[in-house]
């Protein structure tokens, strides 16, 4: 559970244990003389409360939930650069289909795609073809994706709520004036963090998993509608980006595994006083792997969508792709032929992971003009949650 990072912590508040400066593991009094800070001189109880909460398992889900909903605008963008990638219809994203099931967060990111998609003229291209629907993983995006949303709107209610909570034991209570009353609870247990973050995992793994299925609808020839086989212009002697598909489906596997919820799990401690634990800090830690994840595979889908839109020129994709796919040629060249891109891959998960591509929604909303030659970076970047109803 927390008890023990906590305490790693608490070391180096009181000037004990180790720590980095700089990625240099150093004794803690180097490092408070490095900050300009002095050890701190525990008072009562001051120690109980410093490793007794839940303040590990909350943290490290407050940074989870931010790289999450970073990760839902990502798939929202990516996945609407797919539609276009592969003539896609716009149809499953009209606002009256998802009025009629007002899940908030299905009705979000249909919102989305469909600014997104707005001026597309492959979409225009190919608006009476007699292909009657798309497969899954392009027309259910905003049942998937909203699913995730919503999910993570719960989530933050739980981690609000638990950062503005007392987590130690026991508590100290004012009786009157004169008096205070120590009372002992339970208020450290994870178990309402462990259930939230476990259901963090499994809702963002989902974005990786229909992303990945993304990636095959564009990659396979049978399937993308006029597509060279795996993206290479020259198919046969070059293998595109099938090996990247490969590290997606890898990925999306691993993923798999840590969805096995932690918190169904508890095994007895301190002479079984401490007989039923949340495990929650395990749910925490997991997590970690499948954000990570996450990112690498949408950056993948980025990388492969953005390929497939060049095939469709002279035809422009919607206002969305443009602003991407112009940042994006700043960093890696569309692939002419085979090269090693892993460090393109590499590059790609960077621009995902550090924001750059966080404002490109707050810009969509602004209605920025001559969005193929012109965007700004300068929109600071706004993750959200669905609106509620």
């Amino acid at each position: 559970g927390d008890l023990a990072p906590l305490a790693h912590l608490a070391l180096l508040l009181i000037g004990e244990g180790k720590g980095f400066i700089k990625g240099k593991q150093v004794q803690a009094k180097t490092i408070l003389k490095y900050a300009g800070v002095k050890p701190l001189i525990l008072k009562a109880k001051e120690g109980l409360a410093l490793i007794n909460g839940t303040q590990a398992m909350a943290a490290l889900g407050c940074i989870h939930l931010f790289h999450a909903l970073r990760l839902c605008d990502l798939a929202d963008m990516i996945g609407a650069m797919s539609v276009d990638a592969l003539k896609g219809s716009d149809i499953p994203f009209d606002d009256r289909i998802h009025q009629t099931r007002p899940h908030p967060g299905q009705i979000y990111s249909a919102q989305n795609l469909r600014i997104l998609l707005e001026k597309s003229e492959i979409r225009k291209d190919h608006a009476n073809c007699k292909r009657v629907q798309d497969a899954y993983s392009i027309r259910c995006m905003p049942q998937v994706h909203g699913a995730t949303r919503d999910t993570l709107a719960f989530v933050q209610t739980v981690l609000e709520r638990e950062i503005n909570s007392a987590t130690d034991n026991p508590l100290v209570f004012k009786k009157n004036d004169n008096e205070i009353e120590l009372l002992s609870g339970g208020n450290f247990h994870g178990q309402p963090i462990a259930f939230a973050l476990d259901f963090l995992a499994i809702a963002t793994a989902e974005l990786a998993n229909i992303s990945e299925r993304r990636i095959e609808q564009l990659l396979n020839p049978a399937l993308s509608t006029g597509l060279p086989a795996f993206l290479a212009p020259a198919p046969g002697i070059n293998s595109g980006f099938m090996i990247m598909q490969v590290t997606a489906a890898a990925l999306v596997n691993e993923n798999k595994i840590f969805c096995h919820p932690a918190s169904t799990d508890s095994i007895s401690t301190s002479a079984s006083r401490e007989d039923h634990v949340s495990m929650g800090m395990t749910s925490a830690n997991k997590a970690t792997t499948i954000i990570d994840n996450c990112y690498h595979v949408l950056s993948i889908e980025l990388m492969t969508a953005a390929q497939a839109i060049e095939f469709r020129k002279p035809l422009k994709p919607g206002n969305g792709a443009q602003i991407v796919i112009k940042r994006l040629r700043n960093q890696i060249a569309f692939a002419k032929q085979d090269r090693a891109f892993g460090r393109d891959m590499q590059i790609i998960y960077d621009l995902c992971r550090n924001g750059h591509f966080d404002d490109v929604l707050p810009i969509l909303n602004g209605k920025s003009p001559d969005l193929w030659s012109n965007h700004t970076e300068t929109t600071p970047p706004s993750l959200y949650l669905p609106a509620q109803s």
